[in-house]
């Protein structure tokens, strides 16, 4: 009877221990709850027509990447509740039921209940080495979810500028197919009225040949940059996506900066070498650790029993003592975790000094590029103004039989140069300047404010 009523307790603390909603220990608030904070992406349809925003936002909700490293948090706060429960005392219960016979062939039932409650009272810092160690490690998981974060968000801008960029590279092959068009018709019209060499048709021919594969590349290339986007929106890549056309200036500020300062204040604000810096806690605290393995443990142990015998007689046992365990030899396993972790940290030592050196030379070299790219799009902006007055000129000094043809192919091949050169240089801009926010870890909305 015992025995039954002891089960009945036991599944209904398990039963309460085992729901999933339980927290006991509170471990959930640890973690930011990125999801709630982006909960609006619930209301972002892909159906309707998607701004740089919604395209941000709908990336951060959906894509893969976020999502393990929000469970990647979630996993690692577990582990601080798990050594959070070494500051707890432990409680369990042990019944059996046996079929006993006795020498006066005596036979029955014999039960046996008992509770052991357990209590550490002190092992030399294990305990506290253990949870400095496991909340170092969550405070990597959060720098790395935050980094992680800042990545998927690069990603979308990158994959929404791409797509068009590529489809005004389109328009431009496009624009060029015509200009090529309307040099070969120029050719043989000066042909039919014997102004013209048969070897200005075969070039001008040449000519709308090649921009007709231009735009043919063109456009597949607006095919794969749809299915990258899809793809960082966690959707698949042949969906199809209305997107707002950005509102893209030239650029007018003038970036000139301390780069020193610029460098320092990233090694301030990536997270992640706020990241590495965590790691190297937790390897610390890791060697504490390790090192109390080879002390004593001390420990309050209370238990209670009670027996029904074949011979219907009960015994009740009780006992409380404090107990001591000293590790006197452990074939060098201690020893050797030690040293391990003292390797251990001066692994992320080194990997932080490595990743402080990409980090720097990552800021400097995106803060070059876009001071290079501010310069080509304005430079790239004048160069079409005056490529597209010389194909002018040049088309109507053809038409009016004073100039060649390769005078003309020449500025239709400089006009079309000039408007790749210049949609990709102010795409690239805006690509840089998120980078440039991505490499210094403040990467957010407000790098992308102004835009639809």
């Amino acid at each position: 009877m015992q025995l039954k009523l002891l089960g009945c307790m036991v599944f209904g603390i398990m039963s309460m221990l085992g729901a999933e909603e339980f927290d006991p220990l509170n471990t959930h608030a640890l973690v930011p709850n990125q999801q709630a904070k982006l909960a609006s992406c619930a209301t972002i349809d892909v159906r309707k027509t998607l701004g740089l925003s919604d395209v941000v936002m709908s990336a951060l909700c959906n894509n893969p990447q976020t999502k393990i490293a929000w469970q990647t948090s979630l996993y690692q706060a577990a582990q601080v509740g798990v050594s959070r429960s070494a500051y707890l005392p432990t409680l369990s219960a042990t019944g059996s039921i046996l079929r006993a016979e006795s020498s006066e062939t005596q036979t029955g039932n014999q039960e046996n209940v008992g509770v052991t409650l357990s209590y550490l009272l002190y092992d030399f810092g294990k305990r506290d080495a253990t949870y400095d160690n496991a909340k170092s490690l969550l405070d990597v998981a959060l720098f790395s979810e935050n980094d992680t974060i800042q990545t998927v968000f690069l990603s979308a801008i990158q994959a929404y500028y791409a797509l068009f960029g590529s489809n005004a590279s389109l328009e431009a092959s496009r624009e060029a197919e015509r200009s090529a068009l309307e040099s070969l018709n120029a050719a043989k019209t000066r042909y039919t009225v014997g102004t013209a060499t048969p070897a200005d048709t075969l070039q001008a021919q040449t000519a709308y040949s090649q921009a007709m594969l231009n735009r043919i590349q063109a456009e597949g290339n607006v095919k794969s940059a749809q299915g990258t986007l899809a793809s960082v929106l966690g959707l698949l890549p042949d969906t199809t996506l209305q997107l707002q056309t950005p509102k893209l200036d030239i650029p007018s500020e003038v970036f000139e900066s301390n780069i020193r300062a610029l460098m320092e204040e990233a090694q301030k604000l990536r997270p992640d070498l706020m990241a590495a810096g965590a790691k190297i806690k937790a390897a610390e605290a890791n060697i504490k650790a390790a090192k109390a393995d080879n002390m004593p443990t001390f420990s309050l142990s209370a238990t209670s029993g009670h027996t029904n015998t074949v011979f219907d007689t009960a015994q009740r046992t009780s006992s409380i003592g404090l107990y001591v365990s000293i590790p006197i030899f452990t074939g060098f396993n201690t020893k050797y975790k030690v040293q391990a972790a003292q390797q251990q940290l001066k692994i992320n030592e080194a990997e932080y000094d490595k990743l402080s050196q990409s980090a720097n030379l990552e800021v400097y070299q995106t803060y070059q590029t876009l001071i290079s790219e501010t310069q080509a799009t304005r430079t790239s902006s004048d160069l079409v103004a005056s490529a597209q007055a010389s194909y002018d000129l040049a088309l109507g000094r053809y038409k009016a039989g004073v100039g060649t043809i390769l005078d003309l192919l020449s500025a239709q091949s400089a006009l079309a140069s000039a408007k790749q050169q210049y949609i990709q240089s102010l795409y690239n801009w805006y690509i840089t300047k998120a980078s440039l926010a991505k490499a210094m870890g403040s990467l957010d909305f407000s790098t992308i404010k102004g835009q639809p």
